[in-house]
């Protein structure tokens, strides 16, 4: 990891929270570099704990006790501060080309880290798209989500045969895995976009490949009538 350069842009998690989430973003922006002066610009009131460049290098930025502005407008499971109640890492990425290697693996590093520090389950791993669809979309269909899965890091839905069509429950069903969106449409892209990404361009109306997935992961991200993942 580099030496920090501490962003003044952060300030207390509100209610004694405390991390229950990792939210991954990408910067969309040339080059690390700039991302680095963006992220600690006051004038622009938005950092994240880490950014991780393209070379693999690490810079610590916001102390992970501390809130960092990274989420913006969103909510994950009922958490409507995801700021307070996470820990942002920025991927120095322009949002279209594939992440590097020596990048993956230092993101790998850092999560196992931040997960064993706060006791972050694989569930609480999200993308900034999970918890602001349709505002979001980072990080992205070129994102390796399931090298993270692979890695004991994030889940991954393990769907054999499609389902039914059947759009109330699979927006029931999405509801039950922590998100918080009305349009099916949009709902069905987020999804997509995550665990399916193959089938984002075709804008194919929902199918039982969709329905399928929602199920599987709404099965392990049962909740209980206080929230809480079971």
């Amino acid at each position: 990891m580099s030496a920090a350069r501490q962003s003044p842009n952060f300030g207390p998690r509100r209610d004694g929270a405390t991390p229950k989430l990792v939210v991954i973003h990408y910067t969309a922006m040339a080059d690390c570099a700039g991302a680095i002066r963006a992220l600690c610009d006051p004038l622009r009131e938005v950092s994240a704990h880490y950014l991780i460049g393209r070379d693999g290098q690490c810079h610590a930025l916001v102390d992970e006790a501390m809130r960092a502005w990274h989420a913006g407008a969103g909510t994950w499971r009922g958490i409507w501060d995801v700021n307070s109640h996470s820990i942002g890492i920025e991927l120095d990425n322009c949002g279209f080309s594939p992440f590097s290697a020596p990048q993956m693996d230092c993101l790998c590093d850092l999560l196992r880290g931040i997960m064993a520090r706060w006791h972050i389950a694989p569930e609480g791993v999200i993308g900034h798209s999970d918890m602001a669809p349709g505002r979001k979309i980072d990080p992205g269909p070129r994102f390796d989500w399931a090298r993270l899965a692979r890695e004991g890091l994030a889940v991954m839905p393990e769907v054999r045969a499609p389902l039914a069509v059947d759009p109330l429950r699979f927006m029931t069903d999405c509801g039950q895995i922590g998100y918080q969106v009305e349009d099916i449409t949009l709902m069905r892209d987020t999804l997509r976009r995550r665990f399916r990404p193959h089938a984002l361009a075709k804008a194919a109306p929902l199918d039982g490949w969709d329905c399928a997935i929602a199920a599987d992961l709404a099965a392990r991200f049962g909740v209980d009538r206080a929230g809480h993942v079971t």
